[in-house]
């Protein structure tokens, strides 16, 4: 366990302040993807633990690039390591793909890009000190943080923080841009319409598990001039998940905050080592890890299916031309979004609920794609990879959808086939498959008739 003495609070907010944000010309990007993995012959048959761990072991005999981890719920990841252009992150995910899906279905499994678990409720298969102290933690906010545990998968892309200076490349406006945007991704790639066999009412049910977590851990920091400022209050003012220690449960005082842990220095006074994994459970859709996470998106289908929001999210942070027009396309957005942190933000909701069918993300996600088209060849993109974006946005993009509209067409076309009984019990209203949320004003915004969405 930690080892080094504990440190001041100054000292520790000088240390977030210098690792959150590396400043510099923006040169790498890389990605992380999810899966969720299930029997290859029936994925509504839950997959056995002991299939979890025997896969789990083959994969990591294999010569992969990539760092390969399992979440609570055994969704698969893959995690490239940064890569000098969107080829070279291509090239090598899509290597390290090629050995891991043939040794996945000898072993009678698949993998399938979701945002959300559309067969099964939450079960964890992890049971690491961490998990059982995150599970507990969430716990106290009702079903959603097993949801998120256990039954969501993501792509997450990962650009540089940005140059020091002002500028479409600067460390400010791509925060800004970020947070904007990300209503967009989230809009343009919504793809878990579906729980437990029911539409919820949300193209990117994903999403709405997110937004009903702590939101000292899953909101965004407060908007304001200075990033860096703004994520170190953020950090040492959210509540201590768990308190490591080499015997007994990992757990902590409900309610410390980092900030109280270093000031009463109880119930162990904390260290740098503790604030460094204290920022790993921290859960905002922009995450500033040296570069930044943007964590919004929903997992893909289709074996290539990441590579779109891949492509269209470096395009759009690391060409300074397309950079610039992407910033005026969705800073007029900031009013609908209003005064409230992401998620929980009309902007947001209106991606989570209605994605592309509300006309305004529509134009943006039009003007941001066409931007993002015009910059790939700049970035020395394949043409494989500009046509990948371009189908995109002629199947779904142009005509007001997402992915999560193909699964709710064949879930609606199931339910209506006569040969075929609904999957829930007639008269009664299908299930929302969405965890009960405890924030009472929250859920209120959301019921219908009650907002715009």
């Amino acid at each position: 366990m930690p080892a080094r003495p504990s440190v001041t609070e100054a000292e520790l907010e000088a240390h977030l302040r210098g690792i959150c944000f590396k400043t510099g010309p923006p040169r790498y990007i890389g990605v992380e993807i999810e899966w969720l993995v299930h029997d290859a012959h029936n994925p509504r048959c839950p997959v056995d633990p002991v299939r979890h761990r025997e896969a789990a072991a083959a994969l990591r005999a294999l010569p992969l690039r990539s760092a390969l981890t399992f979440e609570p719920g055994g969704q698969l990841e893959l995690s490239s390591l940064p890569a000098t252009s969107i080829t070279a992150c291509v090239e090598a995910v899509s290597a390290d793909l090629a050995l891991v899906r043939p040794a996945m279905r000898e072993m009678g499994l698949g993998m399938a890009g979701h945002g959300h678990n559309p067969w099964h409720p939450p079960r964890r298969v992890l049971t690491d000190p961490r998990y059982n102290a995150m599970e507990a933690y969430f716990d106290r906010w009702g079903g959603a943080g097993r949801s998120m545990m256990c039954g969501t998968a993501s792509v997450q892309v990962c650009v540089d923080a940005g140059h020091e200076e002002p500028g479409p490349l600067g460390l400010g406006r791509r925060w800004k841009l970020a947070h904007l945007l990300g209503a967009v991704l989230v809009a343009a790639f919504a793809n878990s319409p579906v729980s437990e066999g029911c539409p919820t009412g949300y193209r990117s049910t994903r999403q709405v598990v997110w937004s009903q977590m702590d939101p000292a851990r899953t909101l965004a920091p407060p908007d304001g001039p200075d990033p860096r400022a703004a994520w170190a209050g953020y950090v040492l003012d959210a509540p201590v998940m768990c308190v490591r220690g080499d015997d007994g449960p990992w757990d902590a005082p409900e309610g410390l905050t980092f900030r109280d842990w270093v000031r009463t220095g109880a119930p162990r006074p904390p260290t740098e080592e503790d604030l460094d994994y204290h920022v790993t459970t921290l859960f905002p859709p922009v995450r500033p890890r040296g570069h930044l996470e943007l964590r919004m998106i929903d997992a893909q289908p289709g074996d290539g299916g990441w590579i779109v929001p891949l492509a269209v999210t470096a395009a759009l942070f690391d060409d300074p031309e397309a950079a610039e027009s992407a910033y005026r396309v969705v800073k007029p957005l900031a009013e609908t979004a209003g005064t409230r942190p992401a998620p929980r933000n009309p902007l947001w909701r209106h991606a989570t609920r209605g994605a592309l069918t509300d006309p305004e993300l529509q134009a943006a996600a039009l003007a941001c794609f066409a931007i993002a088209q015009e910059a790939l060849p700049r970035l020395g993109a394949r043409a494989e990879v500009s046509d990948a974006v371009a189908r995109f946005a002629e199947r779904y993009v142009a005509r007001g959808r997402c992915p999560a509209d193909d699964l709710l067409d064949g879930a609606y076309a199931e339910e209506t086939a006569p040969a075929t009984a609904p999957p829930w019990p007639a008269g009664a209203a299908p299930p929302t498959g969405v965890p009960a949320a405890v924030d009472a004003a929250y859920e209120d915004e959301l019921t219908p008739g009650k907002d715009s969405l």
